[in-house]
């Protein structure tokens, strides 16, 4: 029997309240001898069912079914299959760019003769715009408005761009501001869990799954909806019916055991988890959670484990379906026959999960009492760097040994909002509840809630040097801490809501009240912030902020009292009651119970149902905003936000095949570790560098330049800001931080923008050295667009992270990685030598060698061979293509 035969004979009928759906039964192959479903990985079984559903010959092949049927938890992920995402999810800053990309497209195609309309995603997409609105005001009833109104004026623009791209678009959802994080609303609202598309054959119900162009839609494998995150260039692709294609991975089993302790909370598990799987080194793997600890798992806290796939280093953190997950469904006002759908059609399918349930076999496994886990913080530059709370005083000190050293006493006068204050090395000055990762959580929600509660009744207040700010996931936590009566009290603390978004956790921290700045900047303080986030990379939250500490929102709110990291929670006071009595972290700290009760007191799903009704209407800002018509978008030259990229500038049909590249010249020397917030434009623009003075150019004033992140409509901006991290360390330069590097063979030191512009006029081909880990964090397609922009040819690393390394490919830049034990230091490279890479001209594979020779200013040479990181044939024909879009355009031009 072949496998298409199978894929027919698989085809079977499930009665639901939903209706007769037709479904492929996983079953068959078992029955077939093809597989034994019960010692496949549930994220496995669900990738099975995708290959079997989507055999059609053209895109998905019979031997698809067989590589993934054959999935060996032993084996190194060598063979690829083109995974089919049923929707694909993006929110503004990744998806602005995306749509830019799309509209270029089409009028490359009118340019072409061909029919622009052809551009248009075939599979569903949402976008959620919520990563605009930035925390410019805080601390009282205003706050809220007055960001909402700064937004959309510096906004403008681009919501009006995707007004148009929502009406010229089909299969395209935009959710307006203000609706929540997106991945909370993806969370609570738009996940099915089991969806259902008409097609030629019927009806036809499948497990839910999705890309996505934030590195956090991993978030929804809480929900048993195997989602992850991939480049905006990926996902363009997939969105014009281009496969995913992937290679089959390695599943690490992590099995949970025991539950939480009084005092510990959510955050703390997934800091813990963050911790143990990057030391076990998980990049590239799924990770998939059992074990008897699941079923003490609420859905919630499994949702904040899932979302910390990316700071894990996994492509996905996956729980199977089971009650806990149903129980969840209902909860949130979902459709009770969606629920009978997803109950009855996972257990047709092997994928639901019980007590009983056989444990799957894994390519590795660990394990985590979930007894054993302790208050903590992660920080303060990495979300892996777990501190235990008792720990907090000295980690930070050794964090800074130079900076602090013996001078951690250090104060500075400041006056706050008219009270006289001192501030020091490790002052609190930013304390956010925020991000999609604990928004989305009410136990650590209403448990922030009553511990501003017990504060304010022992009569303790905001230190005033803090900037507090409350950000919920959705209008749901707004409506349940309302319910709850615990908004007076945050408020009293200064956690007034300031916006329905993604704030602190990407940079959108707004400006620090300004005697505090200039305190940091003239006395060179050590500042710190305290954030419910998943990201604290260095210059991320506030360039004026170098210790970052991830925390659950009840301790965001404790340091907020207390004002400063530079003390031991679990032994010192945080203040003083009316009495005059120390009051400690323990004594207003709610009990498991206090929290459990006040959640069920407060949460119901018509709260869901009714926020919910009306997500696509948006404000009355969003509904009077114009929309451009026509199915071409009229591009605006004037424009400093959105203007057509110059990916398909003199496209022609016709490929020339890559050649070697020589003569090149090294644009920047990079260590370990470096993320794409390092290479990627993000946060706020400064004046005095090429992109800010570029603003300024055209008549721009500083207090209007917005974010990198809300002009990554515009490359002019974008290219001008890549690798322009107020952090970055460039080897070349060694005693400055920042965008500056070498120009050769001048020596001249200049800005990394002005050197890329010079070497491009002088015809000179530019790359990259880096270390380990090079990419880590957000799937930002600019880290590989600004690089290509720039010059840059190739990257030599001796490691990426997966989405990075994929966007490279993906943009036409290619990927080296060193052999083992090699790098640029081991190898004698300074990145002052002239280079020539060859063998990579012509018919690139996977996996090749390339030779290396890197000629010196004195003569001398050093020459190495370097792996090809083009892992599969497909990206070796993006690559030959000169990228991704550029495959899918000349395929649409040569299909008429």
């Amino acid at each position: 029997m072949t496998t298409q035969s199978h894929h027919d004979a698989a085809r079977a009928t499930l009665h639901t309240a939903d209706g007769d759906l037709i479904y492929y039964r996983l079953a068959h192959l078992e029955e077939a001898g093809l597989v034994q479903l019960a010692r496949l990985p549930f994220s496995i079984r669900i990738l099975l069912e995708n290959m079997l559903r989507s055999v059609n010959g053209e895109t998905v092949f019979d031997e698809d079914v067989l590589t993934v049927a054959g999935w060996d938890p032993a084996s190194p992920p060598t063979k690829e299959f083109p995974f089919m995402p049923g929707r694909i999810l993006m929110q503004d800053f990744t998806g602005v760019p995306a749509v830019v990309d799309l509209a270029a497209m089409r009028s490359a195609m009118a340019r072409a003769g061909g029919d622009p309309k052809r551009i248009n995603p075939v599979v569903p997409v949402d976008l959620i715009i919520d990563h605009s609105v930035q925390v410019d005001f805080f601390g009282n009833a205003e706050a809220f408005a007055r960001n909402v109104d700064r937004e959309f004026l510096r906004n403008r623009e681009r919501y009006v761009f995707l007004r148009w791209a929502q009406k010229a678009f089909e299969n395209f959802r935009v959710v307006p501001p203000g609706a929540g994080i997106v991945h909370q609303v993806n969370l609570e609202y738009l996940a099915s869990v089991v969806a259902v598309r008409d097609t030629p054959e019927g009806r036809v119900a499948f497990p839910d799954t999705l890309i996505g162009t934030d590195s956090h839609t991993t978030m929804i494998n809480g929900l048993g909806v195997l989602g992850w995150g991939v480049g905006g260039i990926e996902a363009e692709a997939a969105l014009l019916a281009q496969p995913y294609y992937m290679q089959l991975p390695q599943v690490v089993g992590m099995r949970l055991t025991g539950a939480l302790r009084e005092g510990v909370t959510a955050t703390d598990l997934v800091l813990t988890v963050t911790q143990m799987l990057r030391q076990k080194g998980v990049v590239e793997k799924f990770v998939e959670y059992f074990g008897p600890g699941l079923s003490k798992l609420p859905l919630p806290d499994r949702a904040t484990i899932a979302n910390m796939a990316p700071e894990y280093g996994a492509t996905c953190g996956f729980f199977p379906i089971d009650d806990v997950t149903l129980e969840f469904l209902r909860g949130t006002g979902r459709d009770p026959a969606l629920v009978d759908r997803v109950e009855q059609y996972a257990r047709a399918q092997g994928l639901f999960r019980t007590e009983q349930t056989p444990d799957p076999v894994y390519s590795d496994t660990l394990e985590l009492d979930m007894g054993d886990v302790e208050p903590s913080l992660a920080g303060p530059r990495r979300p892996q760097d777990r501190v235990s709370l008792g720990g907090m005083r000295g980690a930070f000190k050794s964090a800074f040994p130079e900076e602090v050293g013996g001078d951690g006493a250090k104060a500075v006068a400041v006056n706050v909002e008219g009270q006289q204050a001192t501030v020091g090395h490790g002052s609190v000055v930013i304390a956010a509840i925020t991000s999609c990762t604990n928004t989305s959580n009410p136990s650590v929600m209403i448990g922030a809630g009553l511990l501003a509660k017990n504060a304010v009744e022992r009569g303790l207040v905001r230190q005033p040097w803090v900037k507090t700010s409350l950000a919920p996931g959705s209008q749901v936590v707004t409506e349940y801490l309302d319910m709850a009566g615990l908004t007076p009290y945050l408020e009293q603390l200064g956690f007034y809501t300031v916006g329905y978004g993604c704030t602190t956790c990407i940079g959108n921290s707004g400006p620090l009240e300004e005697s505090v700045s200039d305190a940091i900047n003239q006395e060179s303080l050590v500042a710190a912030a305290v954030l419910s986030g998943n990201r604290n990379f260095e210059g991320r939250i506030h360039p004026e902020v170098k210790a970052n500490y991830l925390a659950s929102p009840m301790l965001v709110v404790a340091y907020a009292l207390v004002g400063t990291v530079d003390t031991d929670l679990s032994q010192d006071p945080l203040g003083q009651d009316t009495s005059g009595a120390p009051v400690y972290l323990r004594d207003i700290w709610p009990s498991q119970q206090e929290v459990r009760d006040a959640v069920a007191g407060a949460l119901n799903p018509e709260m869901f149902k009714s926020r919910y009704s009306e997500v696509s209407v948006g404000s009355e800002q969003w509904r009077s905003l114009p929309t451009p018509q026509g199915d071409i978008y009229q591009w605006d030259p004037d424009s400093t936000y959105i203007q057509e990229v110059p990916f398909f500038k003199d496209f022609s049909l016709e490929v020339d095949d890559p050649e070697d590249i020589t003569d090149a010249r090294v644009l920047v020397v990079l260590g370990d570790s470096v993320t794409t917030d390092h290479i990627s434009p993000a946060g706020s623009i400064p004046a005095p560098r090429p992109a800010g003075q570029y603003l300024i150019s055209k008549e721009i004033e500083s207090r209007d330049f917005n974010t990198f992140g809300a002009r990554r409509g515009n490359h002019d901006v974008m290219i001008r800001g890549t690798f322009g991290n107020i952090r970055l360390r460039n080897k070349m330069t060694p005693d400055r931080e920042g965008d500056w590097t070498v120009h050769l063979p001048d020596g001249e030191e200049m800005s990394i923008y002005d050197a890329a512009q010079i070497y491009q006029e002088e015809g000179i081909p530019t790359i990259v050295l880096a270390g380990k880990e090079y990419g880590t964090g957000s799937s930002r397609d600019w880290a590989a667009k600004g690089p290509k922009l720039l010059g840059v040819r190739a990257v030599i690393a001796e490691s990426y992270e997966r989405i990075h390394r994929s966007n490279l490919v993906g943009m036409g830049v290619l990927p080296l990685q060193f052999e083992q034990g090699q790098g640029v230091a081991t190898l004698g490279l300074t990145g002052r030598e002239t280079f020539h890479i060859t063998g990579v001209a012509g018919d690139i594979q996977p996996g090749q060698k390339a030779h290396v020779r890197a000629v010196g200013e004195g003569g001398g040479e050093v020459t190495f061979d370097a792996t090809v990181r083009i892992d599969t044939g497909v990206e070796a024909e993006y690559y030959r293509q000169g990228g991704v879009l550029q495959t899918v355009l000349r395929r649409m031009l040569r299909e008429g």
